[in-house]
């Protein structure tokens, strides 16, 4: 079983540490911070991390790629630190667009599963209606259609409390105002002449499965809520506020957001409608093709108001049918791969890649793990993409309900348009890239036969404060008492140095001065965490003597810390010091007990190749 503590707790180290955190959220696969410093992640580390795939910079992200087991990491991520997710508008860097994504990506990453989740359902119950095997007039359709349909139908009350969290606004007021958008009576108004509101004339729209308007009015609620919690009287603030908020915000998208907004989505839905009807090849061949790297930069993120914004002007998806091909094509070129390479790592990869990509439409084992590093395959998908999609967008083919494309989503297209059309072009995303990975060929990794590299040995490590030996059962803190962060011990430190253990490198200093990683010449990976919880001191008490990167001998000085100010501070001193790589050194020995100087032996860090010869 996976261990997700452990991945959290390397991949908050690669990334520089909880200081170096401006934000973070996740997507389907991977994990997106935005980070003070970029340069402070160390991309390396992280890609040898068991449970991650890759990583990669774009659209003002650092992403860390991990998987079907994304929630779960993130989730250890929250447990082993103060950050909760999401951001503020002012915490992503760079450009316009940049800050965009990251919005988007924000806001649609908490709902997506489910909307994508009851969208499948909601394809599955139209096919069943399409396929006469459910009456549409029974009760049954009915309920089903409505739990199927509920989620996308109210969406704006679920944007509204993504949005809220995202820019800091109190997220029951955007519900209000959200509710009030999609109300019975609010909604019936959808169409009728003569609606006014104190005499003024409204031109209402419908705000069912919208998306806009609510996004736009919670970012201005937030600047408002901040102004009035400023200047209104403290004995009336709290109630005073949502009040003026709701009385304000609700007319005001009826009165300027929404016509807007519907006149700017049927723009955007006719522009998506006339190169589908003038061009259909053109438009399927750029999402056929392209969609995978835009996925890979990040920025598939903001095609996705496109989908809703379509779906709310027309009931109907364009964009997402050469979406199946993209996705199809990697997996049939991974497939390709699998049956054409004599590599038995490169197979064991393969397999799971395959079967992820075609049932649930997760590609990123597939590209990042060996379509893209054998550099073919990758372009072969991209072409089995956009002829597949080509073909399919030239069908008139669409979806009526937002899924994550896959083949178990496929029902979200049938009836849709011209059905062979969808075949034909389904067809040609998995056979050409597949015929062409198998025929065409890709250079084969050889490292099955190559020379094994040579064997981890144990090391000795010293003991890098002066101190007394406590046993790490007895830290108050579950992830190091348990050992799911490493083996070792800990130390109740009676100096305030901290020095090298052995010859190595410093792979991790971080600024706070709390900790710091560092890897022998013989492979162990090791941390020193002066405290607990010490990163909230945000580098007060403590003088980082190294920087990341810097090659040090056993008894070079690392950090220094004020040990008192710390424990007046509130702060306990006791210092783990654990190895973080177990899959190459799963144990310690030779424990030392009692109180040692530094350059003392600590323990000795047991490699998998000793434990394996022993036994």
């Amino acid at each position: 079983m996976a261990d997700h503590a452990k991945t959290a707790a390397a991949v908050l180290t690669g990334v520089g540490g909880e200081s170096n955190i401006t934000s973070m959220v996740h997507c389907a696969t991977r994990l997106r911070f935005v980070l003070k410093d970029e340069g402070k992640a160390d991309a390396a580390a992280l890609r040898a991390t068991p449970g991650v795939i890759t990583t990669a910079q774009a659209g003002g992200q650092y992403q860390v790629v991990i998987g079907n087991d994304v929630p779960d990491v993130f989730a250890a991520i929250q447990a082993q630190t103060s950050l909760g997710g999401g951001g503020t508008d002012g915490g992503a860097k760079g450009t316009l667009f940049n800050r965009f994504i990251t919005m988007i990506s924000s806001i649609f990453t908490p709902i997506l599963w489910a909307l994508a989740g009851t969208g499948l359902l909601k394809a599955f119950v139209a096919a069943a209606v399409t396929f006469g095997w459910l009456d549409a007039t029974t009760t049954t359709y009915t309920i089903l259609n409505a739990l199927s349909d509920a989620l996308i139908n109210f969406l704006p009350m679920a944007l509204a409390i993504t949005a809220a969290r995202y820019f800091k606004a109190s997220e029951f007021t955007s519900f209000a105002i959200a509710g009030a958008l999609v109300y019975p009576t609010i909604t019936a108004l959808n169409g009728q002449p003569d609606i006014t509101f104190f005499g003024i004339p409204v031109t209402m729209v419908s705000y069912v499965s919208s998306v806009i308007p609510i996004i736009v009015i919670v970012w201005l609620q937030s600047h408002a809520e901040r102004f009035l919690l400023t200047v209104l009287p403290g004995a009336v603030k709290r109630f005073l506020t949502p009040m003026i908020v709701v009385a304000i915000a609700v007319p005001l998208v009826f009165l300027v957001i929404g016509p807007l907004s519907s006149l700017i989505g049927g723009g955007l839905a006719a522009g998506i409608g006339w190169v589908f009807q003038t061009l259909p090849w053109l438009g399927g061949a750029i999402m056929g093709g392209l969609w995978q790297v835009f996925v890979i930069f990040g920025l598939h993120w903001g095609l996705v108001p496109l989908f809703q914004l379509e779906y709310q002007t027309t009931g109907q998806i364009l964009l997402l049918g050469p979406v199946f091909a993209a996705v199809l094509a990697q997996a049939a070129a991974v497939a390709g791969v699998l049956v054409r390479s004599r590599n038995k790592n490169l197979r064991s990869l393969a397999a799971p890649a395959t079967l992820s990509g075609f049932l649930a439409g997760i590609t990123e084992p597939a590209i990042y793990g060996i379509n893209l590093p054998l550099k073919r395959p990758f372009a072969f998908g991209i072409v089995g993409g956009a002829l597949g999609g080509a073909l399919i967008a030239m069908g008139g083919v669409f979806s009526k309900a937002f899924v994550v494309p896959s083949g178990l989503a496929l029902p979200a297209l049938l009836g849709n348009g011209n059905m062979v059309m969808l075949g034909i072009g389904l067809a040609v995303a998995i056979i050409v890239p597949f015929a062409l990975t198998v025929v065409v060929g890709f250079k084969d990794p050889v490292d099955d036969t190559a020379p094994a590299a040579p064997a981890a040995t144990d090391t000795m490590v010293l003991s890098p404060v002066d101190g007394a030996v406590v046993p790490l059962a007895e830290v108050p803190d579950a992830a190091f008492a348990d050992g799911s962060l490493g083996k070792g011990v800990a130390i109740r430190p009676t100096s305030g140095a901290v020095y090298a253990p052995f010859d190595g490198t410093v792979v991790a200093a971080f600024p706070t001065g709390h900790a710091i990683g560092l890897r022998g010449v013989d492979g162990v990976e090791l941390l020193i965490h002066v405290g607990l919880d010490t990163v909230k001191l945000g580098g007060e008490h403590f003088t980082l003597k190294v920087q990341s990167g810097a090659e040090v001998k056993a008894g070079d000085l690392l950090l220094e810390f004020d040990g008192d100010a710390i424990e007046r501070a509130g702060y306990d001193l006791i210092t783990p010091v654990i190895v973080t790589n177990g899959d190459l050194y799963p144990d310690v020995a030779d424990v030392a007990s009692g109180p040692l100087s530094h350059g003392e032996t600590l323990f000795r860090a047991l490699s998998v190749d000793s434990l394996t010869t022993a036994h």
